[in-house]
């Protein structure tokens, strides 16, 4: 038997769709592959542009804690503490162990670097431009490890005050450079007085300079610029210490000379 074709062969609406949906489905495949394959290409781009930067760029390094930016303005106080430590190659307890040598008997009152946040600098020492340094708990010359240019070939100074144990006091200046003892004598105009009260201070100053210098640094690491033994407003003989942080901010501490505490903390921002 002889079949004809069909010529007006009707497809039925489920077909349709069954065939759109399965036509569709093969896009989304092919979409897929490519999408994939693009990735694929994308990350290894990626990875190669990374290891590429890697070799320019150098890994950053997180700063201490409050520390400004490289960019960040520097006040003009912080600005002289900066270009001062970057001076100094004699530290806090080196330069006061060099003060005490020279006094026999004697001991360690009062140190500080000429010149670094003194409010009356009556001394004529030299302008912030490396006339005078603080010194650093570590031998470093500086945080950066090297020494800002300066304009001055003067040195800076630590300025020590000794005092024996009747409280004759003996002002003590020493290179914070070299470490050498520029000067030693008897202070001039010291009071008998002025001896009794010193000397009573001393025997009741039972923590030492480097004591309370490790308590204020404890507290707020940083370079140790200044150390005096001193009444504060409530008559209580204490050790102000001066700590200049790695933010060139500086904290002045008071200390209970006698129980090692710290009574007072004042933060210099300027």
């Amino acid at each position: 038997m002889r079949f004809e074709p069909r010529r007006n062969q009707t497809v039925s609406p489920r077909t349709h769709r069954l065939r759109v949906a399965g036509g569709a489905l093969c896009a989304v495949a092919l979409a897929a592959a490519l999408v994939t394959g693009c990735g694929q290409n994308s990350g290894d781009d990626t990875a190669a542009e990374t290891s590429e930067a890697a070799k320019v760029l150098p890994n950053q390094t997180t700063s201490p804690s409050g520390s400004p930016s490289g960019t960040a303005k520097l006040t003009e106080d912080q600005t002289e503490r900066k270009d001062l430590l970057s001076t100094v190659k004699v530290t806090f307890d080196s330069a006061a162990t060099t003060a005490v040598g020279e006094v026999s008997g004697g001991k360690l009152t009062d140190l500080d670097l000429e010149g670094l946040d003194d409010e009356d600098d009556a001394s004529g020492s030299p302008s912030p431009s490396g006339s005078s340094a603080s010194a650093s708990p570590e031998a470093s010359a500086s945080p950066s490890g090297s020494p800002s240019p300066s304009g001055s070939s003067t040195s800076p100074k630590w300025i020590a005050e000794v005092a024996e144990k009747d409280g004759t006091a003996h002002k003590v200046t020493i290179d914070a450079v070299s470490g050498d003892v520029i000067d030693s004598a008897p202070e001039a105009d010291q009071s008998d007085a002025d001896k009794q009260k010193l000397a009573d201070q001393l025997s009741k100053a039972t923590q030492t300079p480097q004591q309370a210098a490790k308590v204020a640094t404890d507290k707020q690491p940083g370079w140790v610029t200044s150390m005096g033994l001193d009444e504060n407003d409530s008559n209580v003989l204490v050790w102000q210490v001066d700590v200049v942080s790695k933010d060139w901010n500086k904290t002045t501490f008071d200390i209970d000379a006698a129980k090692g505490t710290i009574t007072d903390e004042q933060v210099d921002n300027d």
